[in-house]
């Protein structure tokens, strides 16, 4: 395989990845049963100030990437890529799926979301171009010293607690997507990571291998 062709297939193994996140956040949002802790802020956000959940994933994005700045966290083509494309993959997937009125139907698509965003995480961090600015924030604070797992329960309890006093919706599809999405992305992203560059992946990525 050309350097060329290499990294076609590593964009292309980006795109989907990001892609497949998108739909899983989306129908999440569709379900109306629970989000993940920083869609709950999203939701929230986007009740209060009318913008789109998607674009207001984009912002709330680009806000967490400045963030990076003071911490010297580097940001890869991944990362940026990040940043625009769930957003938008979410915007559009909802402008074509409403919420069920069906309580089964509603049930399917929460269970779900998690495990396609597993899926597409495991593609889209599997090819070593950057990791979310989310992931970024959380280990560009641990990197000062304070524990990984301490330093993500602090964020993403913040972040549900100001999502829910805006208006986001907390339930079951929060508990699941708290408990499920470590140890799915973790089985997720050794079977998906492209073989070669390990060398290349964020430590996240190499520690789960």
């Amino acid at each position: 395989m050309t350097a060329r062709t290499h990294l076609a297939h590593r964009l292309a193994r980006l795109l989907l990845g990001l892609v497949i996140c998108g739909v899983g956040l989306a129908m999440m949002i569709a379900g109306d049963l629970g989000l993940g802790p920083w869609d709950v802020l999203h939701q929230g956000l986007a009740e209060r100030t009318g913008i789109p959940i998607g674009r207001m994933v984009i912002l709330v994005g680009a806000v967490v990437l400045l963030l990076w700045l003071p911490l010297r966290e580097r940001p890869g083509l991944g990362t940026i890529a990040n940043v625009v494309v769930i957003g938008l993959v979410v915007d559009l997937v909802l402008a074509f799926v409403d919420t069920p009125a069906s309580l089964a139907l509603r049930t399917v698509m929460m269970l779900s979301g998690p495990v396609l965003f597993a899926i597409g995480s495991g593609f889209y961090l599997g090819v070593g171009m950057g990791s979310g600015p989310r992931d970024g924030l959380m280990t560009g604070i641990a990197s000062y010293g304070p524990p990984v797992g301490a330093v993500r329960a602090a964020l993403e309890l913040t972040v549900l607690i100001a999502g829910w006093l805006l208006g986001g919706t907390v339930g079951l599809g929060t508990v699941w997507f708290a408990v499920g999405i470590g140890p799915m992305v973790h089985w997720c992203l050794p079977r998906l990571a492209i073989a070669d560059p390990v060398h290349r992946l964020p430590p996240q990525v190499r520690s789960a291998r």
